[in-house]
């Protein structure tokens, strides 16, 4: 079986939308985007890997000067605005770049609350946005009619800070959105105290407050994060830290409850990363027949990560198709 490392895996209608981007036109991704409608799961992630993969964001601007009106267009313009004021946040652009971003971002985020207030992408984006230095509810246009403390959860369980109020948006528009809880996990690992604030936060969600058995996929991404952040140079117990129970039980948890009662007609759609990190944690721990199955159901399709970061932390080939593809080889054959 060949190898295609893609993010779209087999969604065949979105990579010849990525493909038209790249080529500077928006006629694909309008109608694709058109045709996605309401289904929200599908709506959101397709739309982040199409902000994410376009190249240039400014097919996406020319879209919306052309078609002001359409909500596909602001959405697209508003993703692509934010992810651009957060990666110049990460790359330390002077202050002024990243609030101007920013602030235009939040602009077009407020013009998609008038042209599709059902959508929850907007209240996605504005938790993408509580990444950068400011207080968070500075991107909440209701902060002032909200619950004193705003960024504080009534609950002994979680008492970490953070924007609450905006995920709890996103849960009221699509309940379990899986963008909106990883944005959310992120929030807490680059803003709200790092890889275990994040991994408590995913730990949390998955113990009683599921509506959406994806999000069990939390606590494997928040294992990798831990796992940099303690392991990323190779330091000691970089190994054994796959091989414990915690590993084995958030994999085979999420294996059990999310991946194995889905039917193979749904394999084509679920995230190549959700089951690139889950065949991971599977191998790791030792789980080499569940592993098979996410493999099968991964087809020809994976991302480098966490392949690549794992391996280059091991001092093994900086080349991880090798580790992958040996793998993948020896569960299948």
């Amino acid at each position: 079986m060949p190898l295609i490392v893609s993010p779209v895996g087999a969604d065949s209608d979105l990579r010849d939308a990525l493909e038209d981007l790249k080529l500077g036109r928006h006629s694909a991704t309008r109608d694709l985007l058109s045709r996605t409608g309401s289904h929200w799961a599908l709506r959101t992630s397709r739309s982040q890997l199409l902000a994410a993969g376009a190249g240039e964001a400014g097919v996406f601007k020319a879209w919306r000067d052309e078609e002001p009106d359409s909500p596909h267009a602001c959405m697209m313009w508003a993703r692509a605005l934010t992810r651009a004021a957060v990666e110049a946040y990460r790359k330390s652009e002077r202050q002024e770049v990243v609030g101007r971003a920013a602030a235009l971002a939040q602009q077009e985020w407020r013009r998609l609350d008038h042209l599709w207030p059902e959508c929850p992408v907007r209240w996605i984006g504005r938790l993408y946005l509580a990444q950068l230095p400011y207080h968070a509810n500075y991107f909440d246009p209701y902060a002032q009619r909200r619950r004193v403390p705003w960024d504080q959860l009534d609950d002994p369980a979680m008492h970490y800070r953070g924007p609450w109020p905006l995920l709890d948006e996103v849960n009221w528009l699509h309940p379990g959105n899986r963008e909106g809880h990883h944005r959310m996990r992120e929030y807490f690992l680059h803003r709200g105290g790092g890889a275990a604030a994040a991994m408590q936060f995913s730990a949390w969600l998955v113990s009683g407050r599921l509506s959406n058995p994806d999000l069990l996929m939390l606590p494997v991404y928040s294992l990798l994060d831990l796992y940099r952040e303690r392991h990323g140079d190779g330091r000691g117990g970089a190994l054994q830290f796959w091989q414990t129970a915690q590993v084995r039980h958030f994999a085979c948890r999420a294996y059990d409850e999310w991946f194995a009662p889905l039917p193979a007609t749904e394999y084509p759609w679920l995230s190549i990363f959700d089951l690139g990190h889950l065949a991971h944690a599977l191998v790791a721990c030792g789980e080499d027949e569940r592993a098979a199955w996410v493999f099968k159901a991964m087809g020809p399709y994976a991302m480098p990560q966490p392949w690549k970061d794992v391996n280059a932390s091991l001092g093994r080939s900086r080349d991880w198709t090798d580790a992958f593809l040996r793998i993948r080889s020896s569960l299948l054959r």
